[in-house]
């Protein structure tokens, strides 16, 4: 008991106390702790979901590269070719959205890099 706040001992937190969760926490701090814990694989599974979209996006995108490159160099396409740049065209504009959507989801699942971290922590020995 080494400090007065407002008459009231309080006792100082060793690391190890710290790091863990105290039983005798209000429910409420225990409520948004597993709420973070919540949305942090929320955001996980956000981000996992999302670069599933982006890569099927960029292979559907891959795929008129080459007609692309054609039609920029100016040279001639086919009806056919033409027909599939057509298709090809919303899909890159999907793909640009969904590289938007990307960075969002992976700013917001950098928390889970700190909760893995804190998680898989190797405990160490009292120096």
């Amino acid at each position: 008991m080494a400090e007065l706040n407002g008459g009231t001992a309080i006792a100082p937190q060793s690391a190890l106390e710290h790091d863990q969760i105290d039983p005798s926490a209000p429910a409420e701090e225990q409520a948004m702790d597993e709420q973070a814990i919540d949305d942090t694989f929320a955001a996980l599974k956000t981000l996992l979901s999302t670069v599933e979209k982006l890569q099927k996006a960029r292979q559907t995108v891959g795929d008129m590269k080459p007609l692309l490159i054609r039609l920029l160099d100016g040279e001639m396409l086919s009806g056919e070719e033409l027909e599939d740049l057509k298709g090809g065209i919303g899909g890159l504009g999907k793909l640009v959205k969904l590289y938007g959507d990307y960075q969002v989801a992976l700013a917001q699942a950098q928390p889970a890099r700190h909760l893995l971290d804190d998680m898989l922590k190797t405990p160490t020995a009292p120096v």
